[in-house]
């Protein structure tokens, strides 16, 4: 390899036939997708040359993509991405039967720093066994394991029992639960109980091929290109981190993004009521001081992080229970005040039930929310759900649902597989306050206030609706490029300047990376995955928003009105692919901007 910092190999797997090999990646993917989000990305469209593959046959693929950062000991860079076909979304004017959009994860924790001391740049995983298994690797050593006495576990016990059979906390895995088992659409990946690749149903795909667990323990590093530059780079970082009287590292270390329940319900951000408000009156109760007080026992990181936003303890109350980690802004508003819960004993137990089982809480919560609504407007029955009397903020009845859906029994067979399906069934206009892009569920930021920003966020993104996609071309495509660094964006300010991550970059691979560079690999990251939904049938139809918006205005708050103008948010929209050259009609990147960006092969 001319490019240092990478091994420029992936671990290549295909459970049908048990074939285990180690590929070589092209130099030229590795200079133009860097690695996590973009490679993969690469990677998934080199193994998926047709359109309209079916994302749970053994033909798809799942990759699961540390960075060139992940394992060195740069500051809150430990993220692996998980990247694979969606089994969430669907195109509005369907071209193909299975047609849906490319989906990535991401997840902190230690995994993606395993895989990377293993020597691998990447794990491709295909086809599907015909028994459950895990895979089990240390360094050039890769088995294919029988998991069948795993099969049915939950998360929290399966973390512990596979530790037991391996013989040796040395070794990192990922997961997962008894909802990937049962091809839950929105089933999710973790690691460590509760971090999560939770997006985009990866946990869905990972069961489809039978595959519980993917353990990993290595002894390697790679080479680097200016050793010398990247230590000077990070003392300087490290030194950045270290200031006590730092505001931002006071920030996430006291509260994380749960800090954000209250700051949110107070700025009418905030998913409240099935999205019909933006701030919630009882947001005190299951905030950062409510939970410091009440639950919180611990402040955890993960690999070579300073943040420590990760949160622990015990609550106690209506219920008692064990949090690894939670109330996150996400998992709190989902679960609390878009349902009306403020029992913080209660929001912690569906929390803790939820990653038990393997399930994205942003999606569950939204299915809980909808029918919510719709059993509160009279458009479905008690007996519709199972007896559920399913009224705003139940706790017991949020958790017979929650049950359900991981289970698949009965009304949760069809919750389970979202909100486009549930309005699809129950009609009644329900779509409109179904709150979905492309099939994916919002996350807890709402739209109304702000809307410049939060709707061109969630109507472009690539794995439908995403709050982390950014409301702008410059900031889509950085956020492409710190999952492709493997770097977590919660520290993102602390990397600029000198010690920038383009910097870094050029640092660990001997290869100058100018800022226009940097930004080229970024846009052509995006634009790729934009290629791969093209391909699948998404059009210009697919980026849109959920009626709710355009009629629904908030009744509660200082922010009290809102709601989001259609005729600003098509303007909006039309500005953003002008923006990036793309079709105005049909959102299709233009052949002159693929040229650009070296995308040529995607020009059919």
């Amino acid at each position: 390899m001319t490019v240092k910092g990478y091994y420029g190999r992936l671990l290549d797997i295909n459970l049908t036939t048990g074939e285990i090999k180690k590929t070589q990646i092209p130099e030229e993917d590795i200079k133009r997708f860097i690695g996590g989000r973009g490679l993969g990305t690469k990677i998934l469209w080199d193994k998926l040359p047709n359109p309209g593959i079916d994302p749970l046959s053994p033909e798809n693929a799942i990759l699961f993509m540390p960075g060139p950062f992940s394992g060195l000991p740069i500051p809150s860079s430990s993220r692996t991405c998980v990247v694979t076909k969606s089994p969430r979304t669907s195109a509005i004017n369907r071209k193909f039967e299975n047609g849906s959009t490319i989906s990535y994860s991401n997840m902190g924790g230690f995994f993606g720093p395993e895989v990377r001391f293993a020597g691998y740049d990447g794990i491709c995983v295909t086809g599907k066994a015909e028994k459950p298994v895990y895979i089990k690797i240390e360094d050039e050593k890769v088995e294919i394991c029988d998991a069948t006495k795993f099969w049915g576990m939950g998360t929290d016990e399966l973390d512990k029992e596979l530790i037991n059979e391996l013989g040796d906390r040395k070794f990192e895995s990922c997961y997962i639960g008894p909802a990937g088992e049962n091809l839950v659409p929105m089933a999710c990946v973790l690691n460590t109980s509760a971090r999560a690749a939770g997006r985009g149903g990866t946990g869905c795909v990972m069961g489809s091929k039978n595959l519980k667990a993917i353990a990993v323990k290595g002894t390697q590093m790679p080479k680097l290109g200016n050793h010398k530059k990247y230590l000077e780079l990070l003392e300087k970082t490290r030194k950045s981190f270290k200031d006590d009287n730092n505001e931002g590292l006071k920030f996430w270390r006291y509260g994380g993004t749960a800090n954000a329940l209250t700051s949110s319900s107070q700025r009418g951000t905030q998913a409240v009521k099935n999205y019909s408000e933006g701030s919630f009156g009882d947001i005190e109760k299951i905030g950062t001081a409510a939970n410091r007080e009440q639950v919180w026992k611990r402040d955890f990181a993960c690999f070579s992080c300073q943040l420590a936003c990760k949160k622990s303890g015990i609550a106690k109350g209506s219920y008692s229970v064990m949090v690894h980690d939670g109330p996150e802004y996400e998992t709190g508003t989902m679960m609390g005040a878009n349902l009306l819960i403020s029992d913080l004993a209660g929001l912690q137990k569906l929390i803790a039930v939820a990653d038990d089982y393997g399930i994205d809480i942003i999606s569950a919560g939204n299915a809980i929310g909808f029918l919510m609504e719709a059993y509160e407007k009279k458009l479905i029955s008690k007996e519709y759900l199972d007896g559920i009397d399913l009224t705003w903020g139940n706790v017991e009845a949020s958790l017979e649902l929650l049950h359900k859906m991981c289970r698949r029994e009965k009304i949760g067979d069809l919750a389970c597989q979202g909100v486009k399906a549930l309005a699809k069934d129950i009609g009644q206009g329900s779509e409109k306050f179904a709150i979905h892009v492309k099939g994916h569920e919002l996350a807890a930021w709402n739209v109304p206030v702000n809307s410049d920003y939060w709707s061109i966020c969630y109507a472009t993104s690539n794995r439908g609706a995403c709050h982390m996609n950014g409301g702008s071309p410059d900031r889509q495509d950085m956020a492409a490029l710190r999952d492709s660094l493997a770097a977590c964006s919660f520290a993102a300010g602390w990397y600029r300047d000198e010690i920038s991550y383009a910097n870094f970059l050029s640092a660990i691979t001997g290869m100058e990376w100018s800022d226009d560079d940097f930004k080229k690999a970024g846009t052509r990251i995006f634009t790729l995955e934009k290629m791969f939904n093209y391909r699948d049938g998404f059009t210009r139809d697919d980026d849109n928003l959920p009626d709710k918006f355009y009629e629904n205005k908030f009744t509660f708050g200082d922010f009290k009105g809102s709601i989001v103008d259609k005729k600003i948010f098509e303007k909006s929209l039309t500005d953003y692919y002008k923006l990036r050259g793309w079709d105005t009609e049909t959102s299709k990147p233009s052949d002159e901007v693929l040229k650009e960006l070296d995308l040529e092969f995607t020009i059919s």
